[in-house]
Order: C-alpha cells, then structure tokens, then sequence
C-alpha cells in the first residue's frame, strides 16, 4: 500500500528570510540574551504567554538591528516615573509594564530619541537601587532632541531640577537636568543659531590693581602670554581662543565685559530708560562701541556687531585651559539688575541652587547672577585641565585658593591673587 502522506513530502528547499523579519528577529535574541535585571518582555515566546500582553510578545516594527549599551534606571516608583518620562520629555512606552508578585515593576520598556531604556522599581533583593537625594551622579544619560530649550522648559515645569541652562558650544546646544528620581540627563540637539546675539560677551577684561604683578600671576597660575594692550596699563592675552586681557587701575576689581548689540545706538536708549547711564559713543578699529554703567554703578561696554566682522557665535564658549568658562555677576538686588539686564539684552532667568542666585539663559558664556552682595561686580570662572595643581600654583604665587570641592558639574575651587582679585578654577 502506498504511503498516503508521501504526495505531502517534497524536496527542502532553502528559501532566504525577509531582511526586515531578519533584523528584527536577530535584534530580539540579543536583547532577550542580555542581562536586564529583571523579567524581559522582549523575550522571544516560542508559545503565547497569559501572564504578558500581547503587545509585549510583538517585535517593535522600527526595532533596529543591534541596541548597543540599554540604560536600566531604577527608581522609588516606576508607574509615576513612567508617566513623567513619557509626559515631561515625550518617550514612548513600548508595551505593557511587568508587575511583580507584590505589586512592583520589574521591568518596563521606554524609548527616546531614537533609542530604548528601561525603568523598573529599586529591588533590595537584587540589590538594585534608585538614586539616593542630594548625592552625587554616578551616570549621565544623553539624549538628542529636537529643541533643547523647549525639552528642558517642559521637564523644569514637571519637576525636574535645572543643573544647567540650554547654551550653544561649539558642538551644539545642550544642558542638563535632574529628573524627579535623581536621574541627570544631558539634553542635546543643534544650535540654536551662529549669529552672536545681543549680551553675548565681545570681550571680558580682569581689572586689577597692578597689571604687571597680575600678568606675572596669572602667567603662572593659568599659563597666559601677553601683548600690548590699548595703552600702557592693559595687556591681551595672546594664547586662548577668548579675547579676554588685563587693565590697570579703574577703580574696584572686577571683570569688565565688553558685550555685542545688534544696534548701539538703540541698545544706548535701552540703558538709559532701566536706570544706568551710557558716555559718548565712538568708532574703533574693532566696531562702534561705548561705555556705560548699570543700575548698580557696575561699568560694562557695548560693541555693535558687525555682520563682516562678527565671529561664529560657537566661538564665544570655548573649552580648554586658561578661558573664561562662566561668569558670575555679583549684585546687591537681583529685582533690579535682573530688570536693567532683561530690558537691555532681553534675557531671561530662571531659579539658580544657591539662596538668591539666577541662571542667564541667553548669553554666552554662560552666566549666573548672585544677589545680596555689598559690591557689585562680576567674577570670572577660569576653566584648568587640572584643578589640584593650579590651586597649588596659585598659593605658590602668593594668592589663596580654597580645598577643590567636587560638585556635580565638575570641581572648583574660589580664589584670589595676591591683589585680592576674585576668581574661580573649574576643571570639568
């Protein structure tokens, strides 16, 4: 008798996969392979299973080939931190959450900016804990997004905690952000625009008692190298990316900034309606400029750019040893001169992490304002490659420098020269 199933059997023949079903299926069996902490609802079934939704037990159809490094945050508690991730800075939740036995989130699968992480509630048993507050971050997690400023608004009304304010580098904008659970985000995305824009700094000169005994100090302490300056008493400092020199003799120490307005002599009318006062405008090598004081007496300058001359705006935040990094205006009311500053460049400010300090969300540097102080002025932040050793160098000149403390943007340390010029040292 004839095999009745043998019209059934037919030769094999190998037939290639759908690339797609292939990419996806390959990208599945790394993911369900890697360690997650917890239960992966990637996992590939080769049944259906009850316990999970059927969303969980299909393929993500943009699911790329290999994920690279996955962050798994851990968190005080995963539904509401979902919620956040999902509400303050629009990451899509892919399937369902798996709950736990008791309740908890073992594991949950979020995407952002193109790329997956993991939320799930802190485990003493698998010894997996969410961030403790007021400690330290041990991990940065980067994300591009479309605009910067608008993701970091958005997330600061939802309660995340601003570190530092969106600005340009020469790399993009970005700043940075701690969420709700302590997690710190570094948000990126391109530049806002590189044309320099009113307040960005033109120019930024250390006034000091004696420029000689100043140039010699920070020559050792910052390794700075001069030429001339405008007259006897000024040098420029010829070794930094940053037009920045010293002057002699105005009065009280401080930075004095030179800063770009698109129109000076609009800029002038400006000053003078919040409070302060503007000399005779006049026309220089570099552009037309004037001086002027603020509402506070502190002197400043402003320079109209000039489209031809105007250098790239990236270019005003440079990164390296010896440049101006930040900038710390020193006021006795912050009402006031957040008014006059407001009024004239247009900036705005939101809540600094000290007890009547601002951030300046425009300007570049980047730049802070500090309230209740009985001088007003501006103090420079002096980027180092290595904070230990300059400290050293500035006690070894004859100035003080106190212990290096590390905060959670870098380690600093507040000094002064030996003429009692304040400033600090930043080493990121």
């Amino acid at each position: 008798m004839a095999d009745p199933l043998g019209s059934l059997r037919t030769p094999v023949t190998p037939v290639a996969p759908d690339p797609a079903f292939a990419r996806r299926l390959r990208a599945r069996v790394e993911r369900a392979l890697s360690p997650t902490g917890g239960p992966a609802v990637s996992t590939i079934l080769t049944e259906p299973r009850a316990d999970l939704p059927a969303s969980a037990q299909q393929p993500a159809a943009d699911a790329p080939a290999t994920l690279g490094v996955v962050p798994f945050l851990a968190v005080a508690n995963a539904r509401q931190a979902i919620e956040w991730y999902v509400d303050a800075l629009g990451a899509e939740l892919r399937g369902e959450p798996y709950v736990m036995g008791d309740g908890r989130i073992g594991h949950s699968e979020l995407w952002i900016a193109g790329g997956p992480f993991h939320v799930a509630d802190e485990s003493p048993a698998s010894h997996v804990a969410a961030p403790r507050p007021g400690a330290d971050a041990t991990v940065t997690l980067g994300a591009e997004v479309g605009s910067v400023d608008a993701a970091i608004e958005r997330a600061v009304a939802r309660g995340a905690t601003l570190e530092r304010p969106a600005a340009d580098y020469p790399y993009g904008r970005n700043g940075v952000i701690r969420d709700p659970d302590g997690h710190r985000w570094l948000l990126s995305g391109p530049a806002v625009s590189n044309r320099v824009r009113n307040g960005d700094v033109a120019y930024s000169s250390l006034w000091v008692p004696d420029v000689e005994r100043a140039a010699d100090f920070f020559a050792a302490v910052l390794g700075w190298a001069y030429a001339p300056g405008s007259g006897e008493r000024g040098r420029r400092v010829t070794n930094t990316p940053q037009p920045q020199g010293l002057w002699e003799g105005e009065g009280e120490s401080t930075l004095f900034l030179s800063y770009y307005v698109d129109d000076l002599d609009a800029a002038m009318a400006r000053v003078r309606d919040a409070g302060g006062t503007t000399e005779a405008p006049h026309h220089e090598p570099y552009g037309y400029t004037v001086d002027c004081t603020d509402n506070e007496g502190v002197r400043f300058a402003l320079l109209e750019i000039q489209a031809a001359a105007a250098p790239a705006r990236a270019s005003l935040a440079p990164q390296g040893h010896g440049v101006v990094t930040y900038i710390t205006m020193q006021v006795a009311d912050t009402v006031r001169a957040r008014a006059f500053y407001g009024s004239v460049f247009g900036w705005d400010f939101t809540g600094g992490n000290w007890p009547d300090g601002w951030n300046v969300l425009e300007p570049l540097p980047m730049t802070g304002m500090a309230g209740g102080r009985g001088r007003a002025g501006n103090v420079p932040v002096y980027q180092v490659n290595d904070v230990a050793s300059a400290v050293q160098r500035v006690r070894d000149a004859g100035g003080t420098a106190s212990e290096p403390d590390r905060r959670p943007y870098g380690t600093m340390s507040d000094c002064t020269s030996p003429d009692g010029v304040a400033f600090a040292l930043w080493e990121p």
